[in-house]
């Protein structure tokens, strides 16, 4: 979390491609969970198969298909920022980092084509749909000498790319791997970055999810995806579940047995019963028997969090346990809680350090459909201004000596429904003030501030 930003919660709906109602992988493909990857060593990343279910491996962190960086440094265009998405201010903003894989000096046109329609497949997705206006999206062109990735069409395919982009990692055909400390060079080239997405130049289906990166730069994450592909969008989707929603994985291992540890920190799983959530008032006990967007009632089914017994779930089958599905309803809560902990409901073109004047102008943006917006002037509501997201000072009316300073301030909230938790729902309202050397009104109902 950035310094000074509010923390906050919630969701929304929706997505369609194809997905898998019930599934299991084979115990083998289970690797314990561990700390963060050190630099260089490995990483335990998600495979993502093309009927949506979800497995794990455990792959290197460097590639051998990335290309010296005396190649792909001072290629042309390497390492141009192009924004996709400008919301505004990164201090307000959540910023994913865009980075291409594959393409040649002559391709980048066609990875800021790729760049811009895997966002637009990811913001087809609740919530992303309802708060796309929270985000900053940069594209950060990583040139390489050679078109293309290693792994496709074949395994016997080779080519050195700036990322090292690679199919058939660990051996599994479909797990699409990248050198991670280039990625983390190019990224930085980006004015923040919160969410890293790598898109590789490949129509072949695939991807990679690395949930256990931890970035000096300060995202956690890397998602990878095929710029071709129609269907992989849904693995950065996914894998936002995890960085952003601090969700867990709802999917589990045969021959995995019961688990029979303590209660999980995630809040999308948990040891408890649907009669345990309510009697302890625990987790998602207040969407307990919802109708939920991903299909069916909120309720405690059994397997989650690599467990076929032990851990429950909060719906039968939610994107956390299968793509091509959407968010259940407390993993919406969670993405919204997410989204606010990088970005805010309230920013302004004037910076708050400006001494305002009769003559100035202001206005804010409220990104958050339907946030609700007050006015007060050294403490109390100006009714008149309520939802105005433009104001003249002028319309102030104020008077009286020029040395005498008072405080403007504008207050945001978001009203949705899609939080549950009251304490969550404290942490969707935020607040912006500027100076004035003018007097109060002279005239207008006001309200105390912070009153309702």
């Amino acid at each position: 979390m950035r310094p000074g930003r509010l923390t906050a919660t919630a969701l929304a709906s929706v997505m369609s491609l194809a997905a898998l109602c019930s599934w299991t992988v084979p115990a083998t493909a289970l690797t314990t969970a561990s700390a963060p990857a050190r630099p260089g060593a490995g990483h335990q990343v998600e495979v993502f198969a093309e009927d949506g279910s979800i497995s794990r491996a455990q792959v290197p962190a460097a590639s051998p298909y990335t290309a010296p960086q005396s190649l792909a440094g001072p290629a042309e265009g390497d390492g141009t920022v192009t924004p996709v998405v400008h919301g505004g201010d990164t201090a307000g903003k959540l910023d994913v980092v865009v980075i291409g894989d594959g393409y040649t000096a002559a391709e980048q046109q066609k990875f800021l084509a790729d760049a811009a329609e895997k966002w637009r497949e990811i913001t087809a997705v609740e919530p992303y749909a309802t708060y796309r206006a929270l985000f900053n999206v940069w594209a950060v062109q990583a040139v390489s000498a050679e078109s293309g990735v290693s792994g496709d069409p074949d395994r016997s395919t080779v080519r050195q790319t700036a990322l090292g982009s690679y199919f058939w990692c660990d051996g599994v055909e479909r797990l699409l791997c990248v050198d991670t400390d280039a990625v983390d060079r190019y990224a930085a080239k980006a004015p923040q970055a919160d969410l890293v997405l790598v898109v590789a130049n490949s129509a072949k289906y695939g991807g990679a999810g690395y949930n256990d990166v931890v970035s000096p730069l300060g995202y956690s994450g890397i998602a990878t995806v095929a710029g071709g592909n129609e269907r992989s969008g849904q693995v950065a989707v996914h894998e936002t579940g995890h960085s952003l929603g601090k969700l867990a994985d709802e999917y589990s291992y045969d021959g995995q047995g019961t688990y029979q540890g303590e209660e999980p920190a995630e809040s999308n799983i948990t040891t408890l019963t649907a009669d345990g959530l309510r009697r302890d008032r625990a987790k998602w006990y207040r969407w307990l028997g919802r109708t939920s967007p991903d299909g069916g009632t909120v309720g405690a089914y059994e397997g989650g969090g690599y467990y076929p017994a032990g851990l429950y779930r909060p719906t039968e089958n939610s994107i956390m346990r299968s793509l091509g599905r959407e968010f259940n309803l407390p993993g919406r809560e969670a993405m919204i809680a997410g989204f606010y902990r990088y970005a805010t409901t309230l920013t302004s073109p004037t910076p708050t350090t400006t001494l305002l004047t009769p003559a100035d102008r202001l206005t804010v943006d409220l990104p958050a459909p339907g946030t609700r917006l007050r006015w007060y002037l050294d403490g109390r509501e100006i009714t008149s201004l309520r939802d105005h997201a433009a104001i003249a000072v002028s319309d102030l009316h104020l008077t009286g000596p020029k040395r005498l300073r008072h405080r403007l301030t504008a207050v945001a909230t978001d009203p949705t429904t899609a939080v549950a938790d009251p304490e969550l729902r404290r942490s969707l309202t935020d607040a912006l003030s500027w100076d004035d050397t003018r007097r109060r009104p002279t005239t207008g109902r006001t309200r105390q501030a912070g009153r309702t």
